[in-house]
């Protein structure tokens, strides 16, 4: 299971005990928390639980959600950002994943720009925790509410925005951006300018569903997982390999043999 990580929105049914247990006992390598892991409990003692259990504290999910129609609403989302932030420190998580939000009916040109501004805002605390935030571009059909950030290029645009800092790069969720005929260039670019933070891997089915609960295992759809994998690998990429699925379908069978799917997809993929 070399580089295995798996996001706890993937079992989502099992507690946050229960996801370290699991995949701690499975040989899986690493962990990423979603916020609602942390709710009524010690961020550093789960943190410390995770690690303790042989698991790497990858990233924490999410942050982002920038754009707002008022200034209220903006400075809102700032401050859940910089606590966001507070719980990553406290986590010793490395890692924020940024969805970076979108407002019905509010040209994307606008959005982006709030996007940039809020993360302009909140840099100073990421920095001075030592946290990195990754933006991950979003799917198109996101671009409504969800994102305003489709693709690798415009991720890259708002960090050269930004100035470059060290700490603001991509997360890259080959669900969103395994369409983009740009994307090996993407990746290579990214790469160069050191800004490829994560790799997200899941798959797209044919029929989908549900356009955000519904994805598939490794394997069972279209994407061409195995040759991204190797894009991003070829630039020296050596971190985790995170399995990030939304999916009702597999949130309601046992999740104990949902996980070892996780691993015999993974094992295949990998070989």
């Amino acid at each position: 299971m070399h580089r295995l990580c798996v996001h706890t929105i993937t079992t989502k049914h099992w507690s946050t005990e229960e996801c370290i247990q699991k995949y701690s006992a499975a040989d899986v390598q690493g962990i990423t928390f979603w916020r609602y892991n942390l709710e009524g409990r010690d961020a550093a003692a789960v943190g410390r639980h995770a690690r303790e259990s042989g698991l790497d504290v990858v990233s924490l999910c999410r942050g982002g959600f920038f754009p707002g129609s008022t200034a209220e609403a903006r400075q809102k989302a700032i401050d859940d950002n910089r606590r966001c932030i507070e719980q990553a420190h406290e986590l010793e998580a490395p890692l924020i994943v940024l969805v970076c939000g979108a407002v019905p009916g509010q040209p994307l040109e606008e959005s982006r720009k709030q996007i940039t501004d809020g993360i302009a805002a909140v840099l100073p605390d990421a920095e001075a925790a030592g946290v990195k935030l990754g933006i991950e571009p979003l799917h198109p059909m996101y671009a409504d509410d969800r994102s305003a950030v489709n693709t690798m290029r415009q991720a890259n645009d708002i960090c050269d925005a930004l100035g470059s800092p060290e700490l603001v790069g991509i997360a890259a969720d080959v669900y969103h951006i395994w369409w983009d005929p740009e994307l090996k260039h993407q990746i290579e670019l990214t790469a160069a300018q050191k800004r490829l933070f994560a790799f997200h891997i899941c798959d797209w089915k044919t029929p989908t569903a549900d356009l955000l609960n519904d994805r598939g295992l490794m394997g069972e759809g279209c994407i061409p997982i195995r040759q991204i994998s190797d894009w991003v690998d070829a630039t020296g990429f050596q971190g985790h390999r995170e399995v990030e699925i939304f999916s009702n379908l597999y949130w309601s069978m046992d999740q104990d043999e949902w996980l070892a799917k996780i691993k015999e997809s993974y094992g295949k993929l990998y070989v």
